[in-house]
């Protein structure tokens, strides 16, 4: 029997059949960002002032940005499933926008102050807001991912299988079964003589998933019925 269906301490998330697809997708982006710190850098070196701690920051955090970048584009050519628990190329790209908004606002501020003519600028702010935006996604996503979760341990199996779907648990005492039906759904029959439904059909390797707890559970509930007898 495959070790790895021994016991599983922690929950396996869960990844949508077309995750890598929406990653590319959210991956275009980190274009915005991109193209922010292009514009800053041409302004930084076309400028004929020195440059200032603020844009020497912005810079390293660029580096650090583009280093990510690379990393991320990398594993999604190779359609690795993965996610970190602080997204920090998200981070990177919040620091860059919150650096230029604030580069932006300071310019126009100095200006304003010299004139005497003060202007509310939009782009500062708006820099802002999608700043606060990456944010949210790089602390916000890990939670949101690993609500599709498959947990498999000794007393019995828990998880949900879509992201707002309700969630399901089974103690061993109260499964019978656990029946494959279709290419990626299971019937699991209760001790009570009901039955429910599961399918995986929408998740990424949902038959292999899937398979993986009909081997686990026809072991478990084996060694179940013999302590029970």
């Amino acid at each position: 029997m495959d070790t790895s269906l021994t016991i599983q301490n922690k929950p396996v998330t869960l990844y949508h059949r077309r995750h890598i697809r929406r990653s590319r997708g959210k991956a275009l982006s980190h274009l915005v960002p991109a193209a922010v710190l292009l514009i800053s850098a041409l302004g930084a070196v076309a400028s004929p002032e020195p440059l200032s701690l603020v844009v020497w920051i912005e810079f390293i955090i660029g580096a650090a940005y583009l280093v990510l970048m690379v990393r991320e584009l990398r594993h999604l050519q190779h359609q690795h499933l993965h996610h970190e628990q602080v997204a920090w190329l998200e981070i990177a790209a919040a620091g860059i926008l919150a650096l230029e908004g604030y580069h932006i606002w300071h310019r126009h501020h100095a200006a304003a102050e010299a004139s005497g003519e003060h202007r509310v600028h939009i782009l500062p702010w708006l820099y802002g807001v999608i700043a606060v935006w990456y944010l949210l996604l790089a602390f916000g996503v890990v939670r949101i991912l690993e609500r599709r979760h498959l947990h498999l341990h000794n007393e019995g199996f828990s998880g949900r299988l879509t992201l707002f779907g309700a969630p399901f648990s089974y103690r061993w005492s109260e499964v019978a079964g656990v029946e494959s039906t279709n290419e990626a759904d299971v019937i699991i029959h209760r001790s009570d003589g009901q039955t429910n439904h599961l399918s995986f059909a929408e998740l990424h390797e949902g038959s292999a998933h899937r398979d993986r707890l009909v081997a686990y559970a026809a072991d478990k509930v084996g060694v179940a019925g013999e302590l029970a007898s």
